[in-house]
């Protein structure tokens, strides 16, 4: 089967949406956790987060355009800081339910019944039982004008990892941790380390 443009764009629009959003294959589910300035905990579902550089240690993520009121990303512009959280199959249930839209005055954290907490007096929430917690500190956002997205920069300030999943070489086996990856919308995948190979170089 071939589809072209036109065959795609005839597409009725979730049908379109969801073949579209599984085309770049398994991605890592963060939960991304925020404080208003009013003081209500935030907690979102991205699949969008990426490694942007080690040093100085940056992470990128794609926030949808800015169109209607963005919770996670406003919270991000106006505090200045944030938390990404790995999510495993002990509890992916409950973070999927953190990409519904929920009331301003509403914490995800009570609606889909995750703990949080907070770590070395920072002000974003973490997930309690992530494996994995990252504390960002905002240092850009770039308007995409393609497609009106923002592209969300953040510099890493401190982690917290479980010991079983980081190794000596400084390798996260985040599979030890029962992390789950995301295909489109609504599946989610078990993973498992495959092998880890030797640094590639050129011979002939």
């Amino acid at each position: 089967m071939i589809l072209n443009r036109d065959d795609i764009e005839a597409m009725e629009k979730r049908h379109r949406t969801c073949l579209i959003n599984c085309l770049s294959g398994y991605k890592s589910p963060m939960l991304v956790g925020t404080k208003s300035q009013s003081g209500v905990d935030n907690l979102s579902l991205f699949s969008s987060v990426f490694h942007l550089g080690a040093n100085p240690p940056l992470i990128g993520m794609i926030s949808r355009p800015h169109t209607v009121i963005r919770d996670t990303l406003e919270n991000i512009i106006e505090t200045g800081v944030y938390t990404l959280n790995l999510v495993d199959d002990s509890f992916f249930q409950l973070a999927h339910q953190c990409s519904a839209r929920y009331p301003q005055d509403e914490s995800e954290f009570e609606g889909a019944g995750i703990e949080s907490e907070f770590v070395n007096d920072f002000q974003a929430p973490f997930v309690l039982q992530s494996a994995l917690k990252i504390a960002l500190e905002l240092k850009e956002v770039k308007h995409l004008e393609i497609n009106k997205t923002e592209l969300i920069i953040g510099e890493i300030k401190f982690i917290e990892i479980d010991d079983e999943i980081l190794t000596e070489d400084g390798f996260a086996d985040i599979a030890k941790a029962g992390a789950v990856a995301s295909v489109g919308l609504d599946a989610y995948h078990r993973v498992e380390l495959a092998n880890r190979l030797a640094y590639a170089k050129y011979s002939k």
